[in-house]
């Protein structure tokens, strides 16, 4: 006999109690197996067929994929199980206690987002003694705070199969059609250290730094003059330049120097032209200045994401939540499901405003209508 399955409150209190810190510094980055595992117990324990998708070259994580049903079509219920690092003096409560105040939920991956899975799970508790003519997937993924490994390894699995995808980060229950791409770069200089007293005893690496900063800040107003895309808040893409390392005392030449920085990329913009076009004006440096120069990305890139503003499932997300399809600046594991076939969407209850901030939280009033939406588009897809 399968365990019952509890109720949304208790599985969203289990799920924050649960560790399972994304990074890309190792010191962070923890297991999202835990997670995995509750998930797949309560998802058994409602008749899903459950899968647990081991993520090659990290045994300590994994995805899950649970399937009601069965069909060529179908749609995916989609999130990560892994949240950001946090700064628990910075918190008014324990990150790892679901607390409630002010008719929100506190917790670390309330709304981005543990608190979506128990939301699903609750929509899809009313379908479960029915007949399903096409399947219904609930999907939890690794690491999509850091390197997407989880979307990534399914995109190379080619699977979960399924017509349509909803990926419920927190968008205030507002359907996403699109989004800009990520791209996180390292540039590293290596010069001759020496003493400061006689500048030719070496090569300066925050002098040549310094004109690689212009050159970045010059790029970065070719690319907003040349593209924009008015569906967007902020319409341009973005260069920022996020930490700078270098040097290690005033009276030595800097022998070393380290840059990394963000850029956002417009749909239809490429990584590996951009990243042609950033190596290629940094290339006449290196003999000015008597360095050397690299330049890597800290992790693949997010591609852009785009789904026609008019497809099925856009439309009908329009229709059921009522607000119209919007653009927003920040990377999902859309790409990666769209890939696979997917008409996709990114929709979730809690503001993305929230997201990533010490005292997140989940909005008690955007509980009921996600579950309410999702329900309708559970039976709009699946029967």
């Amino acid at each position: 006999m399968r365990p019952a399955t509890p109720e949304l409150l208790t599985m969203l209190t289990e799920l924050i109690a649960t560790p399972s810190v994304s990074c890309t510094a190792a010191h962070w980055d923890q297991s999202n197996l835990k997670v995995i595992e509750k998930l797949d117990q309560w998802l058994s324990g409602l008749g899903f067929k459950t899968d647990i998708m081991p993520i090659p070259g990290h045994p300590e994580k994994a995805n899950l994929i649970a399937t009601l049903g069965s069909g060529p079509g179908g749609l995916v219920l989609a999130g990560h199980t892994d949240t950001v690092p946090f700064n628990a003096e910075r918190w008014s409560s324990d990150p790892f206690k679901l607390t409630e105040k002010n008719n929100r939920f506190y917790g670390l991956g309330t709304c981005d987002m543990k608190g979506f899975f128990p939301i699903a799970i609750e929509a899809a508790r009313k379908f479960v003694d029915k007949t399903l003519q096409q399947p219904l997937i609930i999907l939890a993924t690794a690491d999509e705070e850091s390197s997407m490994n989880g979307a990534r390894a399914l995109a190379e699995a080619g699977r979960p199969k399924a017509r349509y995808a909803v990926i419920g980060e927190p968008t205030s229950l507002r359907p996403i059609y699109m989004h800009k791409g990520i791209m996180m770069e390292q540039i590293k200089i290596t010069g001759t250290a020496g003493h400061s007293s006689d500048p030719a005893l070496g090569a300066n690496a925050i002098d040549a730094m310094h004109s690689v900063l212009g050159q970045l800040i010059s790029f970065r107003q070719e690319l907003q003059r040349d593209y924009q895309n008015s569906d967007f808040k902020v319409s341009v893409p973005t260069l920022n330049l996020g930490c700078i390392h270098g040097g290690d005392n005033p009276n030595r030449i800097c022998g070393a120097c380290e840059l990394e920085f963000d850029l956002r990329p417009l749909p239809g913009m490429s990584a590996d032209l951009l990243r042609e076009a950033i190596s290629q004006r940094l290339q006449p440096l290196e003999n000015q200045f008597g360095v050397s120069i690299s330049t890597a990305p800290l992790f693949p890139e997010i591609r852009p994401f785009s789904n026609d503003k008019h497809s099925e499932l856009v439309t009908a997300a329009e229709a059921l939540t009522g607000y119209q399809a919007e653009a927003v600046a920040f990377g999902t594991e859309a790409p990666f499901l769209q890939d696979l076939g997917m008409d996709t969407i990114v929709m979730g209850p809690g503001s993305i405003d929230q997201a990533h901030q010490p005292d997140e939280y989940l909005a008690f009033d955007q509980i009921k209508p996600t579950v309410a939406v999702l329900e309708q588009l559970i039976a709009r897809y699946c029967f």
